[in-house]
């Protein structure tokens, strides 16, 4: 199973936060990186796959794109949230993974011929129209999306735990490339998520805690 490091960007720096509460992210400054300024955060990392979301953009108050092609270059892989409103937002660039959020997406994800699609969650429902994830999935499985990622933004930086009743029915109802980000405590999720049949998880708090091996973000790798 792929291992993502996920990192947040706001501001020019790496933060941290819980619960998908954007006011109160704050620069990381207590993880495994002595610095939150995204190239030297990476240098001290050095994840093989990385999942950045640039609130700035997602939010309409700025941007980070050059930041993003430059930590893309570090890695082999890096799917990329930026908030995409139409598909003249993907980015290009090398080794980057376009992700389309339903946050921002709009309401026709037909419009959007490639990329992986992040179902934003909250409280159990797809914002922002409070729609069933299945429903959501199952309507993936018709478009030409490279894959899905289940992004439970209410649990992220809580590493609360997953639920394996949960997992189960997202996997049932999408075949193809899905990856789950949020709540992911450690090691046992890893392995709950990969028992689920899941192709790849995105962490962060877990790994600054010491709960999911560093070693295994810099392969990319859970087995």
């Amino acid at each position: 199973m792929d291992l993502v490091l996920a990192m947040d960007l706001k501001g020019g720096r790496v933060v941290h936060g819980k619960r998908g509460e954007r006011s109160t992210y704050r620069p990381l400054t207590w993880g495994l990186s002595p610095s939150a300024e995204p190239v030297p955060y990476l240098e001290s990392i050095r994840p093989a796959l990385l999942y950045i979301a640039d609130l700035d953009r997602i939010t309409g108050t700025g941007s980070h794109d050059r930041e993003i092609r430059a930590c893309a270059r570090m890695v082999r892989r890096c799917y990329v949230d930026r908030g995409c409103r139409a598909p003249e937002d993907l980015l290009s660039g090398e080794n980057i993974m376009n992700i389309i959020g339903t946050e921002t997406a709009g309401g026709d994800l037909s419009r959007y011929a490639s990329g992986i699609l992040s179902l934003d969650i909250r409280d159990g429902l797809v914002i922002p129209g409070n729609q069933d994830p299945h429903d959501i999935l199952k309507e993936a499985k018709e478009l030409p999306f490279e894959g899905c990622l289940i992004l439970d933004l209410g649990a992220v930086g809580t590493e609360e735990g997953l639920s394996a009743e949960r997992l189960a029915g997202y996997r049932a109802a999408y075949p193809g490339y899905l990856l789950f980000g949020g709540g992911v405590a450690g090691e046992q999720d890893l392995d709950l998520l990969a028992g689920e049949g899941f192709d790849g998880a995105v962490v962060a708090t877990a790994v600054h805690r010491g709960h999911i091996p560093l070693d295994a973000v810099r392969r990319g790798l859970w087995s």
